[in-house]
Order: C-alpha cells, then structure tokens, then sequence
C-alpha cells in the first residue's frame, strides 16, 4: 500500500475539503481542515506513542491493543502501518480500521503488538509496511471447534457445550483444561434463617462460537451462550478470548445479563473454572496469590518449611522459590522418611468480601476444616497453582473494586486440581437486586408526582426492575512452564491491575479533529491557569471520593453519587434521585474530556470504569426496555423514568475508539435502533391528559436528551462503516430540524421511526434546560464539522444564540420567550459555539459573563477548596467541599469548551 507524500497529503485534504457530493463542510471548516493537517505533520513521518502509565512495563503479560485518530482526507482507507520503538526497531503489530471520514479517508485505526519485542518506552506509528511477528497468530475453525496457537499455547475452544475451553497447551504440555462458566442460584433468600432456600448449580452452555479476528499478531473468538441446568436456561453471556503473538496468556471479557426474576431468581456464585493436571510431588506443588502491592503468599501443597527437622538449607530455599528440589534421597532422612506424615494442603481461597478486606484460608481436603492463613486489605486478584513443570495462573481486574470475589484453588494434592475466579462470591450470601422499598402506597401518577417533589424519587410500580441490565468483568489466564518467580507474579499481577495500554498525545488527538470542541491544557495567561487549576482540582476531588467513600462492588464500581448531604457529613446514597448520578448532566463526558484535553493516566482509568459501569448496569440490554437507560437514583436501575439520554452512545465512544474494546463497540451497535422503544414506553405518561397510541410515523420525540441519544448512535454508526440505516436517519433528522420553524427551539417533533424525520408538532417553543446537556453540543459541533450543512448550522446557532438571550432577543425571532431557564453556566458554552461560528466578539464577551457568573454552575469566586472532616460526625476521616457531580460536570464542560473555542477571548 503506497504513502502519501507531504505534497500529496496537502492536495487530499484540500481535495475532500471541496464539500460538493462527498458532504464536507466547507469555508471555514475547511481552512480549519488544513490547518489540522499542517499540524499533524507528515505521515511518513509517524505519530509519537508512549505507554498510558509513566514509563513502560517490565514486559508485556499477553498484548496490547490500542486506537489512533486522523485528520480528515489525510490517510486512504487501505493505508498500512508499521511500528518502531523511538530507537528504530521495528515491532510486530496488526491494523485495522474502526472509524471513517465521509470521503472514505481513515478517521480511527486500531493497532495491537504481542510480546515478541520487549516493551519500549516510546514508539513511532507510521506509512510503511508492517514487520511480521517471527511465530504468527493462527486460527483454525473446524466442524466441532476452533483452535487458536500463539506460537507458545494452543488454545481448543469448543462450538458447542457446557466447556468454555476444551484445553490450554504450553508447547505439548496441558495446562489447564474444560473451563466452564458457573452460577450458582438460590431461590430465596433466607431472611427469617428458616433454612428453606434452595440452591441450584447451573453451567455456561455455548451456542454460538465466531472468530472475530484471526491474526498475524492478534486472534479474537467471541462466545455466546446461556447458563443451564435442567430445563432452564438463563443468564446469557458472551466471553471474547484474546490472544497474541508470541504469549503465553489469554485475556478473557466476560460479559453476563441478568434476566431472571430478582423476587426468586438470586445469584449465590458466579465463576469461571478450569481444571489444571497437577504434576510432580506434593511438596513441588505449588500455591500463589498475589497481595497488596507486590506482596505474594508462596505456599506448597506440602511444606517442607517451620518443621521440627530441616530437610537442609537448598530444599527449603527451591521449595520457598519456587524450584524444584534437590532429589529427596539428598534431604536429612529425619525428614525424608517422615514425609507421609506432614499434612498435604490442597485447597486454598481467597475472599475479597469488601473493598478493604482479604482473608485467605486453607484445608487439606473436603471434609475438614478451614484454617487461616492470612488476611490483608486489598489483594492483588492473581491466583496460581502448579509445579516447576508447568502450571496456570488465573487473575480478575478491578478485584477488590468488583468486591464480593474470590479465587478458590481445589483438590491441589491430587491428580487434577480445580481453579475458580468468582465474580460474585459464594461465601458472601445472595446478590440481592429486589427494590429497597415497598412504594409508599405510590400507586398512582399523581401520587407518583408528590414522591418527586420530597425524594425527588421518580418511582412506578414494575419499573424499577433488574431485568435485562448486564455486568462486564476483565480475565488473564497464563500458561506457564514453571512456578513463577516473586518478581514475575508482580508483573503479572500488574498486568491483571492496569492491562498496559499505548495512547497518542494530547496533541495529536487534537490535530485530527476527533470529538468536537476541545483543546490541550494551556497555562499561558493567568486567567487561563485559574480555569485549569480547577479543572485539576474538581477531577482530584471526586476521584478521591470514590475510594473515601467506597463507591466500589459489583453493581456499584463505576459511578459516583449526584449530591451530598452536608447535614451528614455523607453523599445522599440514600435519598431516591439524589442518590448514584447514572450519567446525570453528562459526568462520562467530562471525564473524557479531561483525558483528551491532559493524556493523564488517573483521568483514563477513572473515565475507563464508569463507561464499563454506565454501559453496563444503568442500561437494559433485554426486554421492553432494551437500549433504554434509568434516571439517577438509590438503585441504578430503581427509577421508572427510563430514556435514551442514559443510555447515550456518546459517553461509550470515547473508549470505544481509543482501545477498539469490541464488548463497548457491540453496546454501540444496539443503540443504532433504540428509537424502537418509543412505541413501548410513554415519556411523558405521568402528565399526559389524552390516551397514548404511538404512531411510528409521527411518535412525540424531543430534539434535545432523545435526538441527542439517538444522532450519537447513529453517527457512530457511520464512522464505523456499519448500517447504512444509520447514516440515513442521522441526516433526515438534521434537515428536517432544521426545516421546522423555530428549528431546535421547538423542543420536540413527530417523529417517523422508519426514516428519522421530524414533523412540526403543535408547539412553537418549548426550550427546557436539560434539552442540551446530555449530548447535543457535542453531536451537533461534529455533524456540522462533517457535513457543513447550512440550514441545520443555523438552526443550532439560533438555538445557542438565544438560551441564554434576553427575553426580547427570544420574542423578537421565535415569538415567544423562553422563561427563567436554568443551566446557564452550562449553556455559556453553546453562546461561546456561536461566538466562533459568527466571528462574533460581542458573543464571546457574552459567553465568559455566562460562564463567570456560575447560574447553577460555580462562579469565578466560587472556593473549590475541601476542607477534612473527622471525629464523631464521620466512621472515617474524608474531605468535603461544595462540589456537586451535576455541577462539576457542567462547568467542566462549559470551561473545555469555551477555552476552546474563544479562549483567545477569555478577559484577564
């Protein structure tokens, strides 16, 4: 595949510039265009990456898998790549595409190297043709299953069954084998302690098996299925297996969604089991679980270790490092000949039942008793059991965070032990999703009204329901030759803790002009450093809460709480919608933003788990309510107002893009028709005075939190080459809009679901302040970026030009005023879109005022400052300030986007 050469780099871009028939936006997005380009600099010469996380591993435990962004019209679509280190040694690495510009130029490619090369602090992306990595990633798929050979493991995965893997080899040797799913279901539970509960084991049962990716440096397989036991079958899973070139690890997603009924349907375990051939004697097995920081348990099945007489110094030292041991004809034989005599530990377990405590114990076999072994804090969630001959290590991310889990090792002093990575442990008691309350006699709309009005609680009876919401947790599974050294079980631990991940600059991000308006930290001038510092400061303020507070465990890590409760000196966990934020006001957003706009690592990781989480739990994924989102409130799934703008594709794309993670890019694809559950769900049923009959060619749908969910959808959709459907609806919707008088300020339309037009409806005006906050910025600054489409750029400009207008700017062009809106900090930066569109400086100047008077937001004098409270009033020492989620999230985006776009602006 041929390189563009600079010139010719210059005359594509200026070329797709030319809007006409390939939807470009013209005048000024295409001087900005070029601009981009000049910026990005040659392709030839190479995007600079670097490792997300200071400095680069010690090595890489499986692979990595990472995205990079390009300008418009600079990169074909059948570009090739080749990667060296800074030093110019060329890496092994796979390419393809996730993303496309309109004139079919590459917008996103995803890259991802094995470990055949040893991890470089820097590297170099660029034109060229990739090096091959010396053993390649191969896939065969026969008739029965697909086998997938690393050039170190070889990997059986049945098309059919109760087994997940038929088996793992390391060259010729097995080490693991039939790796199953488990649940474990219990019916009741027993909160009188009547005993009376009964328990189920149901096994993952596969349905489907397809090879996503098939090499040279990475193999994807994707499995679906169904839990079953008997008759039943529930629980539907998919489990993506990852391999690379050249490693002895497999990285597994597992992703499970609930369907059961949460009155009788309560998940006492889930898991994920191998069975691991033991070989050698009992006192060269051997036992590892990783602790807090680098701090490992090393046991053996037998110990031969603290005993009354020493085997001799080399036997203990090989057994406690792992090796194996002098020939026992060489130990003292007052302990060789007593060896019968000490006891064989085989079973071991870790249980990490909350964030802040571990406790491991160990038995010699069923039957007998536990004993303790030790106990810590937070453990490092990486299991081993084997010999010097070869063994398997098991490891789940986010362990402590994802609490209840546990790590079981079984039957380690017989032929075959049995290995557990529980997501939900068994030792905890039932997972209880009933809803916390009984409805406080709510049983009518107006009753329902009068609970929001106190508890701010948007409740109805049935709807707050677990059905069809979902969980995704991250694996590592390694095939090793022998019992790993102290030092590896770190790297390997850390590999499980923090998956490496390489990342493009800030800079670059910027250059190509991917999510709209946004722009790096800059601190030139003394008022931009203010609005920086903040910047800084909001983001460590919640980011710290989440550990003070412990907002960790299964359903819960990933989110934050909405407001606080300085009566309390605690968040509002309690208090219906003031409870967890599932989104509220466009939390993910800023968080993403901050990533882009600082490359920092703690800004990555905390924005990566609230996507895995919003995606996730606050969404349905099954049933009538599928691809719809829940309001804020105590359970992430308890309130009945159920919408698009939680579900919204654009908090997920952020990831999707910079790590070409396939379980967020599925969640994306399902969003593309969620405009189906229109005709199942009223919006609008509590005040709605005539009877509901949805019609789908002319259905109620807002143009602000409904359009928004449903255009990101569909945008990313688009970019990624997929439906055309997509496409279709995305560009129907902005020219009818835009055709209806008074455009956005309208509020709503009807809508026709099988094209995505609107309709005027018989409102002239209706502007609420959510109407914009939950996307629409952002989806409207890229689509007029793409397309340049006049009518609908002046639609959105009137929109932005007056929210925040006078009452006779807005009579004066829609014949009506807006109210007193609220927001207006946020909308301060739809003003300042208009100021950079019109060139307007009398807007620009408007836009600061906005944003420094802080209306619902924080003003310029606002002190962001914590203070420490302890003693009585708190179980622990944490920090509190006047910093609601709601509110940093709007001024996060308000500042982002007004120093992007009329930094140059910005008063001294």
């Amino acid at each position: 595949m041929a390189m563009m050469s600079r010139r010719n780099l210059l005359l594509s871009a200026a070329a797709v510039g030319a809007a006409g028939q390939l939807g470009l936006a013209a005048g000024p997005a295409r001087a900005e265009d070029a601009r981009r380009v000049a910026a990005a600099g040659p392709l030839e010469d190479g995007v600079q990456l670097k490792w997300l996380e200071a400095g680069a591993p010690k090595r890489l435990a499986a692979g990595s898998t990472w995205g990079v962004a390009w300008p418009k019209g600079v990169v074909p679509k059948d570009q090739a790549f080749a990667l060296r280190t800074a030093a110019g040694q060329q890496v092994p690495v796979q390419t393809w595409a996730t993303a496309y510009w309109p004139d079919g130029t590459l917008k996103w490619t995803a890259h991802a190297i094995g470990t055949e090369v040893a991890p470089a602090e820097q590297y170099v992306l660029a034109a060229g043709t990739p090096a091959a990595p010396a053993t390649a990633v191969t896939v065969k798929e026969g008739r029965d299953e697909v086998e997938v050979a690393t050039g170190v493991i070889t990997c059986r995965i049945p098309k059919k069954g109760d087994k997940l893997v038929r088996s793992l080899l390391r060259g010729t040797t097995e080490i693991a084998r039939d790796g199953e799913l488990v649940c474990l279901r219990q019916d009741g539970i027993d909160d009188d302690e009547s005993g009376s509960v009964k328990t189920e084991k149901f096994a993952g049962r596969t349905e489907k098996v397809t090879v996503e990716q098939s090499g040279p440096v990475r193999a994807v397989v994707r499995i679906e299925g169904r839990h079953r036991h008997g008759n039943r079958s529930w629980l539907p899973f998919t489990v993506r297996l990852y391999f690379y070139a050249g490693s002895d690890g497999v990285r597994a997603v597992h992703s499970f969604v609930y369907d059961g009924d949460q009155q009788q349907d309560f998940i006492r375990g889930l898991g994920i089991r191998f069975e691991v051939p033991m070989r050698g004697e009992l006192y060269n097995r051997h036992v590892r679980f990783a602790g807090p920081g680098d701090g490992v348990l090393a046991e053996a099945v037998r110990g031969i270790t603290g005993l009354r007489r020493d085997p001799g110094a080399a036997v203990r030292q090989a057994q406690v490092a792992g090796h194996a041991t002098p020939a026992v004809e060489t130990w003292d034989t007052r302990v060789s000949s007593r060896l019968h005599l000490i006891p064989a530990f085989g079973d071991y377990s870790l249980r990490q039942l909350s964030a802040d405590g571990f406790q491991i114990r160990k038995r010699t076999k069923a039957g007998h008793g536990w004993i303790p072994v030790d106990a810590g804090g937070r453990a490092g969630g990486l299991s081993y059991v084997g010999s010097p001959e070869g063994g398997f290590a098991f490891g789940m991310r986010n362990f402590w965070q994802l609490h209840p889990t546990q790590l079981d090792i079984r039957g380690a002093a017989g032929d075959r032990a049995e290995v557990t990575v529980w997501l939900w442990s068994p030792e905890a008691g039932a997972m209880d999703l009933r809803f916390y309350h009984d409805g406080l006699g709510q049983d009518t709309y107006p009753e329902q009204l009068e609970g929001l009005e106190i508890t701010y609680e948007d409740y109805e009876p049935g709807f707050g329901t677990p059905y069809g919401i979902a969980r995704t947790t991250e694996l590592m599974f390694w095939a090793l030759a022998a019992t790993p050294a102290a030092e590896q079980i770190a790297e390997l631990t850390d590999a499980v803790r923090t998956p490496p991940l390489i990342v493009a600059p800030p800079a670059h991000l910027h250059a190509a002009g991917v999510f709209g308006d946004w722009s790096p930290v800059d601190r030139s001038t003394p008022a931009r450093k203010l609005i920086e510092d903040r910047l800084d400061l909001m983001f460590k303020y919640h980011s710290e809460q989440v550990d003070q507070r412990s907002w960790y465990g299964f359903w819960d890590y990933g989110d934050v709480m909405h407001s606080y409760d300085g009566d309390r000196h605690v968040w509002r966990y309690d208090v219906g919608g003031y409870a967890w934020d599932n989104s509220e006001l466009s939390t993910d957003l800023w968080l993403w933003y901050h990533y882009l706009r600082t490359g920092k690592a703690e800004a990555f990781r905390f924005a990566e788990a609230m996507t895995r989480h919003t995606g996730e739990v606050d969404v349905y994924h099954l049933g009538k309510w599928r691809d719809l989102g829940t309001r804020h409130g105590v359970q992430h799934w308890a309130d009945s107002a159920k919408q698009a703008r939680i579900s919204n594709a654009g908090y997920r794309r952020f990831y999707y893009f910079l790590t070409a993670d396939e379980r967020v890019g599925d969640l994306l694809r399902d969003l593309v028709d969620s405009d189906k559950t229109f005709l199942v769900l009223d919006p609008i049923r509590k005040i709605r005075t005539e009877p509901y009959e949805p019609d789908p060619h002319a259905l109620g749908v807002s143009t602000g939190t409904d359009w928004s969910g449903l255009a990101l959808a569909w945008l990313t959709e688009w970019e990624r080459g997929g439906d055309p459907v997509a496409k279709e609806k995305l560009l129907n919707g902005m020219r009818t809009i835009a055709a209806m008088p008074n455009g956005f300020v309208r509020g709503s339309g009807l809508y026709d679901l099988d094209d995505g037009t609107f309709k005027p409806n018989g409102t002239a005006v209706s502007v609420g302040s959510l109407g914009a906050v939950f996307g629409l910025v952002e989806v409207c600054s890229e689509v007029i970026s793409l397309t340049g489409d006049q009518a609908f750029t002046n639609a959105w400009l009137q929109y932005c030009r007056l929210y925040n207008g006078t009452a006779a700017e807005q009579q004066a062009e829609t014949g009506q005023s807006f109210g007193n809106q609220n927001l207006r900090q946020a909308h301060s930066r739809l003003t300042a879109y208009a100021a950079a569109k019109l060139g307007d400086a009398g807007l620009a100047a408007r836009a600061w005022k906005e944003f420094d008077t802080g209306h619902a937001g924080y003003p310029k004098a606002h002190d962001f400052a914590s203070r420490r409270i302890e003693g009585s009033k708190v179980l622990k020492p944490v920090d509190e300030a006047d910093l609601s989620t709601n509110a940093s999230a709007q001024y996060g985006l308000a500042a982002i986007q007004c120093l992007a776009l009329v930094g140059d602006q910005l008063p001294a």
